[in-house]
This record gives structure tokens, C-alpha cells and sequence, in this order.
């Protein structure tokens, strides 16, 4: 049975990606010699050569299997481009019989002309002739000159019967049929056949051949007779030789433009002096990507060779080589290859280990290419709509994709998580390993997305045992950038509720408190000043009594008399922190005396961190869906600040009630902030509806799995759009004939055929259709598939195109 490689035996899959023999628990190194006996000495010469033969690893053949680049989408790991199937193709007859008509008039009429049957067939040649050359009346040659003038004219008349034959038939598409169209070097083969062919006519006595010669070279030496006026001129054999090899070229000729002998004999020229060459100079770094040929060109042949022994002895895996790869990338860009060197000779494949000390994750479920930063979600079905590229290739997802942000749409047990959600996730978290990316994943309690030592902080809310908590203000010191997110997470969903008011009367408190405290408040504290708790606001306002808390007092007291009036926000957003002012939450959000560590989601954009937030299980569905907005405004937040190097990603198993009109600004933003989002939801409903196109529009791949709605599948086919297509109407018509005969004839076909004589009119046509119509989604689409479209950071678009997810 197939597999995708995780549970066969090591190094049997065909395909399979290395991964430690066991699973890391914990900060593991594996064990290394202090010096690995194959390093050379401080200025020694590589010991390495293009030869030599060290045992393979599946590492090393892992690094070495070609990764070509692609369109988005396409699993690039072992990737081989289809050869393009060249459409069969069908002379009409209309072309065989302009080939054939000639040809057998061109035969007939030089049939006549060797018998003399044709009339005045020698007028034009007794006209430009003396008369002496002929006895009298008759065209009979009365000396050698006429017998040589009938030869000449046999050739001009040839000739001129050849080229009417080319010109009036059909000649050059059966040789652009039979010839032209092929590659290389069978188009020079059947030239060069269709040129012996034509040289045994020509001379057919240097063949062996017992038929008479075609006049091409008979009228060619008659001619020069007669110019000379004396057959002695043959004595010379450098004039013969060359007259023949005149005649030769002369045929050859247009075999050669037809087959494209010049420039294939180039092109093979060229390529036997690069191969001469690069036999007369052997490279000196082997280009194996096992061999770390990039160290070797800049001088740190140490570094490599100790690489290259680690990889083939088995102490290096993929997430090892992803990270000193990526580590060499930066060290080159700012100049630190000496120092990359020092800690590599140091600290050999165990250099620049995460924080957590993890070289792998656990488990894995999915198949990942560290080296292309892709994971393999499933295969591309091969179909009508799919290109030649993606038809059969695997369907893989990378941070290049990712950071358009993804849709992603399918009821419960569609498979999201399991086919898509868990296999990024797990991507993610091994790029994390790497230095490369950061991920938040939330998810309800429980969901199988990997083991807790797969992760560096697990957030579970309403969990007493949980190590880390939530910071609802994301370490942030700015009242306004944290009454936004604040406001979007409490009240982004209600549309009686304006999200600049809110923003505006949580700045209001949030302000002085701060300016007051040196802190943000509680969030029960924050909800009895939402309320307008007379003692909240009154020793609020007593810890502003400073002159330098002017400002703060102005923004309190107008805070004071908006509180109470119409359409003051304050009370909805109360109602909304007393979900999160639970007991069940009372040691969570920064609560004074909870035990655990508080979590500042802004950590993600400073570091490689692999973050899953667990919301409440049962009982708190108002309060996940606050902490799941909360956490996307965060998340937009901090990833649109700063420069960093690393991706930064988040990734929502639900997504319901989270999209607000303000998350669906930033998500576009991201892209280009080296961030984006994964949202998940069963239904497009789960958006407020002013919210489904601006939703489709500010993500770059969409998803939609088996089973959706017709509805959502609508959706869908909206954003995707349409394409021209070619469309052929066939139409049949009844011939009606004018002439007696006629009608006889197709009375009889009719007799005999049962049928009545028809025409056949075909109509072309290109259309505009749509891509996939909601019908289809919705009722088209296999179990264990989804149609997926996916756009890149760079703007290369693959269309939407069936995936089995289980290939």
C-alpha cells in the first residue's frame, strides 16, 4: 500500500524525505568526534576530490535530488518537467491531393514530351537554333550540335516541369508534414534520406542502378559542348570532377535548407568543443549540493569537508542542513564567513540550534522539502483544465504562497485540518527549527495538531495546569495601537457598534490608566471603568492629580460624560469583557496572582517561536471566538511593524467570527511584511455577508473542499472568475441536388446507406466560461479533493485546479 513515507521502513520509500532514526526529545545532540577524521589540517589542501566515492546517506541523496524551479504549487523535490505530447496531426485530403494531381500531370506530360507527342515541342527550339543544325523540315539533328540542343532542352523542360510541379502542388506542407516539423536530428536524417534518394536518379550508375538517369547532369555537360565547340574539353578530370560536384551540390542543396543541416552541424560543433572542453579542465568543486560546493568556491574548504562528512556519516538531517544553509546565505549577505567557518568547525552539524534545542520535531505526518520550504498537501489531478506542468505533480505549499494569505472552505469532516491545517502547521514549525519562520496556530482543545514538545509555548485558556498565558495588550506601550486591536477583538463583529468609537473609549482609559499605574489595567479592572464604576473612575481620577496628567484628565473626564448616553460603546464593550471576566479565566490575560508566564504574541516577530493557543473546549464559544479575533487584530498588528528575516504566519482551524472589516484590511498588507494568515472555515456564512468579497479579495489562494454549498460554491466562483475556451458546433445539413444525376446518385447512397446525403458545418468559436461553477464545487468534486488556487508573493498565479489530497 502507498504511504507517504512516514511509517516504511528506513531509506525504502522511493521518495523518501531522511529524518533522524528517532524522534529529539528535548535539546539532543548527536554525537560527534571533536575533530572528524577526514578535516585536513589548517592549510592543508581539500582532501576531497571530484572522484572520490564517500558512502551515501539518504541525507545526502535527499540533497542531492534535482529541485528545478516551477510554477506555484508544484512539489519541487524530484520534480521532472512532462515532455510536451505533440499533437497528432493529419494531412487533409485536400493537401494528398495537391500533392498528387501534380505529381501525375507533371509524369503524363513528360511522358508526351519524351515521345514528342506534344504540339510545337521543338518550335522554341529550332527558333533559337541554326537551321544547319537540322535537315531540312524535319527536327532531326543533322550534326552533333543538334543532337546535343535536343539533350539541353530535355533539361531546361525538366527543370521547368519540376519547379510548376512545386509551385501549382501542395509539396511544401508534405514537407513541412514529413520533415520540418520534427526535432533534431531526425529532420537531418530523412533530408539526408530524401537527398540519397534524389542522388541515385541522378546518378544512378555510381549506384549500381540500371534505369536511366534523370537529365540534370547529361544537359548540364551537352550545354558546355556547345559553348565550347569541342568534346576535348572533357580530357581535363579536374573539369569532370568538379562539373560533378557541381551537380551533387546543386541536389543536395535543397535537402539541406529542408532538413536544417547548417545549423544542426553548428550546434553539434559547439557542443563536442564545451565537451572537449570541460574534458580538457575538470571542475574543481564537485556541484553536488551534498558536497556544500558553495563553501568550496569561497576558500572554506574545512567547513565543507567537515559538512560533507557529517551528512554522509548520518549526523546531519534535513532541518541541520536547511539551517546551516540559511546560515551561510546570511553570513555571505553580511559578511561573516570567517566567523560562519569558526562555528561550523566548532560546532559541526549542531551549529545554530534553536533556542529550544529541538533538531526535529517528534513526529511527522506530511512530507517536507526544508531545502524548497514546502510541505505536500496531495497531487494534482491530470484533466482537461490542468496545464501540462501540474498534471500528476505533487500540490505543495510554501511560505512564498502562504504569504498571500489562504482560504480555506469545506463542512466538518471535509479533511481541513487533517489534509491541510496539520501538514502546514507541521511545515511551519520544522522552518521554525531552521530560523526561518514563526508560526501561531489556534485551535480548539484537542485538535490533533501535533504533541506539546512539538511546540515552544502552549497557551491553554481556562486550563489551571497551563505554563503560559495570553497577553491581551501584546507587551505593547501604546494605549491607541492597543485600544485598536482591543476594540476589533471585543466588538469587531457587531455592526451596531462603530470600531472607531470603541477604539476611542478604550484609548480614553487606557490612556490615563496607564499614565497613572505605569501598566495597563486588568481586564476586570478595565471593565469596571467601561461601566463607569464611580470608585473605579474615582481613584482613577485621585492618581491623576499631577500637572503633568493634564492631558490624561481631559481624556477620563470626557470619557465620564459620555458614559451612560446614546450610543455610548462602553456598556456593549463591558458586556464583552464580562465573557473573558469568567472564573474560569480568573488566573488568565495578565489576572494579578495567576501563575502562569504571560505570552506576548510580538515575541513572533522578534523570534523563531512555534506558538499554539488552545481555546476552551465546551461552555466559552462567545469567548474563543473574542480571543480568536483579539489574537488575528494582534497578529496584524505587530506583523505589520519592524524589519525582520524571518516569515511570520498564523494560522486560524476556525475561523468563524473572527474576519472583521478592520482584519481584512491588514491581511492584504501582510504580504508584503514577509507575513500571512490561514483561515479555516466550514461555511463562507460564518462572515457577516457585507464581508464575502472583501474576504476573497484580500487572500491569494482559496480553497474549497468537497461538500460545499452551492452558495459557497458560488463564492468561489466569483473570485475565480472565467476563461476563454474553444468551442466546436457542429451542424448537418441535407444536400438538395439540382442536376437529374445527381439526384440518381444520392437516391442510390440513400438506397444502400439508409441515410440522406449530408454537409457538415463546423463552427469555432471562443467563449467566456466560467472556471468552476458553483454546481461543480459543489456537487463535482470527489471526496478527499479540493480545487485550489494559488498566487505567490512574487504575483505568478496557478489556476484553480483539482488536488487529491490523498495522493
Amino acid at each position: 500500500m502507498d504511504s507517504d513515507g512516514t511509517r516504511d521502513a528506513r531509506g525504502t520509500h522511493a521518495n523518501s524525505v531522511p529524518r533522524p532514526a528517532e524522534p529529539f526529545e528535548g535539546p539532543v545532540v548527536p554525537p560527534r568526534p571533536a575533530r572528524a577524521p577526514d578535516v585536513p589540517p589548517p592549510g592543508a589542501q581539500p582532501s576531497h576530490t571530484p572522484h572520490s566515492s564517500p558512502p551515501r546517506s539518504p541525507v545526502a541523496d535527499w540533497l542531492d535530488q534535482p529541485r528545478p524551479a516551477v510554477e506555484p504549487g508544484i512539489w519541487r523535490y524530484g520534480y521532472r518537467p512532462p515532455k510536451a505530447v505533440r499533437p497528432a496531426r493529419r494531412l487533409a485530403p485536400v493537401t494528398i491531393v495537391g500533392f498528387v494531381v501534380p505529381l501525375v500531370a507533371g509524369l503524363l506530360l513528360w511522358s508526351l514530351w519524351r515521345h514528342g507527342s506534344l504540339p510545337y515541342q521543338w518550335a522554341v527550339l529550332k527558333l533559337v537554333t541554326p537551321d544547319d543544325w537540322w535537315w531540312g523540315g524535319t527536327t532531326t539533328p543533322k550534326s552533333y550540335q543538334g543532337a546535343e540542343a535536343v539533350t539541353v532542352a530535355d533539361g531546361v523542360f525538366f527543370a521547368i516541369l519540376v519547379f510548376a510541379m512545386a509551385r501549382l502542388g501542395s509539396w511544401s506542407d508534405i514537407i513541412r508534414h514529413v520533415v520540418t516539423r520534427r526535432e533534431q536530428p531526425a529532420r537531418a536524417l530523412i533530408a539526408a534520406l530524401g537527398a540519397l534518394i534524389a542522388l541515385a536518379f541522378v546518378f544512378p550508375s555510381a549506384f549500381g542502378l540500371g534505369w536511366n538517369a534523370l537529365p540534370v547532369q547529361d544537359p548540364l555537360f551537352s550545354l558546355i559542348v556547345l559553348i565550347t565547340g569541342d568534346y576535348s574539353v572533357f580530357a581535363s578530370e579536374a573539369l569532370t570532377d568538379g562539373l560533378y560536384a557541381f551537380i551533387t551540390l546543386l541536389v543536395l542543396w535543397p535537402f539541406a535548407r529542408i532538413g536544417g543541416w547548417w545549423p544542426f552541424a553548428k550546434e553539434a560543433l559547439a557542443a563536442r568543443g564545451r565537451s572537449r572542453a570541460g574534458q580538457a579542465a575538470q571542475p574543481a568543486v564537485d556541484r553536488r549540493p551534498s558536497q556544500w560546493p558553495e563553501l568550496r568556491e569561497a576558500g572554506q574548504h574545512q567547513a565543507a569537508d567537515l559538512l560533507a562528512a557529517e551528512v554522509h556519516a548520518g549526523r546531519m538531517n534535513d532541518v541541520d542542513c536547511a539551517r546551516v544553509g540559511r546560515m551561510w546565505t546570511v553570513a555571505r549577505a553580511r559578511a561573516g564567513v570567517s566567523s560562519f567557518s569558526d562555528t561550523v568547525l566548532r560546532e559541526g552539524a549542531a551549529a545554530w540550534t534553536h533556542p529550544s534545542g529541538h533538531r526535529d520535531l517528534p513526529g511527522r505526518g506530511a512530507r517536507h522539502d526544508l531545502l524548497a520550504g514546502q510541505v505536500r498537501i496531495g497531487q494534482w489531478v491530470a484533466g482537461d483544465r490542468t496545464p501540462l506542468g501540474y498534471g500528476g505533480a505533487g500540490a505543495a505549499l510554501a511560505p512564498e504562497t502562504l504569504g498571500t494569505s489562504l482560504l480555506a472552505v469545506g463542512p466538518s469532516g471535509a479533511g481541513k485540518t487533517r489534509h491541510l491545517i496539520r501538514p502546514v502547521v507541521e511545515s511551519l514549525g520544522l522552518q521554525a527549527l531552521t530560523g526561518q519562520c514563526a508560526v501561531v496556530t489556534v485551535c480548539a482543545a484537542g485538535t490533533p495538531l501535533g504533541p506539546d514538545s512539538a511546540y515552544d509555548v502552549v497557551v491553554r485558556l481556562g486550563d489551571p495546569a497551563s505554563v503560559h498565558d495570553l497577553d491581551p495588550y501584546a507587551e505593547s506601550d501604546d494605549p491607541d495601537e492597543v485600544a485598536g486591536f482591543l476594540a476589533e477583538g471585543l466588538a469587531g463583529d457587531l455592526d451596531s457598534v462603530s470600531g472607531q468609537r470603541a477604539a476611542t473609549a478604550l484609548a480614553q482609559l487606557l490612556g490615563p490608566y496607564r499614565a497613572a499605574y505605569g501598566r495597563f489595567p486588568t481586564l476586570p479592572v478595565l471593565r469596571e471603568l467601561l461601566e463607569g464604576e464611580p470608585s473605579a473612575l474615582a481613584g482613577l481620577r485621585a492618581a491623576l492629580t499631577g500637572d503633568e496628567h493634564g492631558a490624561m484628565r481631559r481624556e477620563l473626564e470626557a470619557r465620564a460624560r459620555q458614559s451612560g448616553s446614546a450610543g455610548d460603546p462602553g456598556a456593549v464593550l463591558a458586556d464583552r469583557l464580562a465573557v473573558l471576566d469568567r472564573p474560569a479565566f480568573a488566573e488568565f490575560f495578565g489576572a494579578d496572582g495567576g501563575g502562569a508566564r504571560a505570552f506576548s504574541l510580538r515575541a513572533v516577530a522578534h523570534h523563531p517561536l512555534r506558538v499554539r493557543i488552545d481555546l476552551p473546549e465546551r461552555g466559552h464559544e462567545e469567548a474563543s471566538r473574542i480571543v480568536t479575533r483579539l489574537v488575528l487584530a494582534q497578529f496584524g498588528a505587530v506583523a505589520s511593524a519592524g524589519e525582520r528575516t524571518h516569515f511570520v504566519c498564523l494560522v486560524l482551524d476556525d475561523a468563524t467570527g473572527a474576519v472583521t472589516t478592520e482584519s481584512l484590511r491588514r491581511i492584504p498588507r501582510l504580504r508584503s511584511r514577509n507575513a500571512g494568515v490561514v483561515l479555516a472555515l466550514r461555511t463562507v456564512g460564518d462572515v457577516p455577508e457585507a464581508l464575502h468579497g472583501p474576504l476573497y479579495a484580500a487572500v491569494g489562494c482559496r480553497m474549497a473542499f468537497s461538500g460545499v454549498a452551492t452558495w459557497d460554491g458560488g463564492r468561489f466562483a466569483d473570485a475565480w472568475g472565467t476563461a476563454w475556451v474553444e468551442t466546436r458546433d457542429v451542424a448537418r445539413h441535407t444536400v438538395f441536388a439540382d442536376q437529374p444525376m445527381t439526384r440518381a446518385i444520392h437516391a442510390l447512397r440513400k438506397l444502400v446507406t439508409g441515410k440522406a446525403v449530408t454537409t457538415e458545418a463546423v463552427t469555432v468559436r471562443q467563449v467566456e466560461r466560467e472556471r468552476w461553477s458553483a454546481s461543480e464545487l459543489a456537487h463535482g468534486v470527489p471526496a478527499g479533493h479540493a480545487v485550489l488556487s494559488l498566487t505567490s508573493v512574487r504575483g505568478e498565479h496557478a489556476p484553480p485546479l483539482l488536488v487529491d489530497l490523498r495522493g
